[in-house]
């Protein structure tokens, strides 16, 4: 496991090499940045880190427990497991010391992970209201509707070009979705617009002048739209409102580029919406993120909340 002298080929830009076209950039761009981590870290340990060996990963797990979320870390093992798994090493994630070592990170830390805040119908309108008549105004409101009504990750709603808007005579409009992290292929799917979404869009549109190409854009110092943006911007718009709202600062810093994915899925939930319904706008294929966007409100649902008013121990 000693390091050698001499360099040897890297298996991971020899695996990305053989599968480019295959992985989405935001995939490959995760693979690199875990590997890159675990890389790091064997390196300082004078460890050589390819091919991976279960010793220096049970190792790597107890070191990055300590400061990590467990979720960071099984997804940095993940990694690693999928490169061994591309160059037909020996898993060593089914090594008994490695699984030992995730079993105490666990019951350490536990499994639980930290859910963005939910940017439900009430923060959304809170946003709406509270924001200004700028340019980067209305594309901010446009984006945050948009992203409410389709469920949209903050990789796909940066991807949208305005040729994915098909108005419809109601009113409403019909949003093609090309391609998602979970539809890679590029098989798309048609998600729902209220009006009051389009007409948010529409007002954006005439006032940039856009007119084809990518539907949100950078709004420059001048005033003027640009270029494309980063995913990760989506989140700093959220938070950029919300602060804007005057909205208190925890519950600011809970937004992220997926709150108004988890905020529309509560709002079904609170409203009665039938799960097929709710798995057919998020584009889900089991329920389990719905039960874990929607836990509380189920919890206020379920048997014992049920038995608590049948008991009249309960106001409702």
């Amino acid at each position: 496991m000693l390091r050698a002298g001499a360099a040897s080929p890297d298996p991971l830009e020899h695996w990305l090499e053989s599968v480019r076209g295959t992985l989405s950039t935001n995939t490959e761009r995760a693979l690199r940045a875990d590997l890159g981590i675990y890389r790091l870290w064997c390196e300082r340990q004078c460890l050589e880190p390819w091919p991976a060996q279960a010793v220096p990963l049970a190792r790597f797990i107890d070191s990055m427990a300590s400061d990590r979320a467990p979720a960071t870390v099984r997804r940095y093992v993940a990694s690693v497991a999928a490169l061994c798994r591309a160059c037909n090493w020996k898993n060593p994630l089914k090594s008994t010391g490695v699984q030992t070592a995730l079993r105490r990170m666990h019951r350490r830390k536990g499994r639980r992970q930290t859910q963005a805040q939910g940017l439900t119908w009430p923060l959304r309108q809170t946003l709406l209201s509270c924001s200004g008549d700028r340019l980067i105004d209305d594309r901010n409101r446009a984006m945050l509707a948009v992203a409410y009504d389709a469920l949209l990750r903050r990789s796909e709603l940066v991807a949208l070009q305005v040729t994915d808007l098909q108005p419809e005579q109601d009113g409403a409009a019909t949003l093609l979705v090309r391609r998602s992290k979970t539809d890679q292929e590029g098989h798309a799917a048609a998600l729902y617009l209220a009006p009051d979404t389009v007409g948010m869009i529409c007002r954006w549109l005439e006032r940039s002048g856009i007119r084809d190409g990518y539907l949100f854009r950078a709004v420059g110092m001048n005033g003027q739209p640009g270029a494309r943006l980063h995913p990760g911007q989506v989140s700093r718009i959220y938070k950029s409102m919300a602060k804007k709202a005057g909205l208190a600062e925890d519950l600011v810093a809970g937004l992220s580029g997926h709150s108004t994915r988890v905020g529309a899925t509560q709002d079904m939930i609170a409203s009665g919406i039938e799960l097929p319904a709710i798995l057919q706008a998020g584009r889900w294929k089991s329920t389990a993120m719905v039960n874990r966007y929607g836990e509380c409100l189920m919890a206020q649902r379920g048997g014992s909340a049920q038995l608590a008013k049948l008991q009249q121990r309960a106001c409702g």
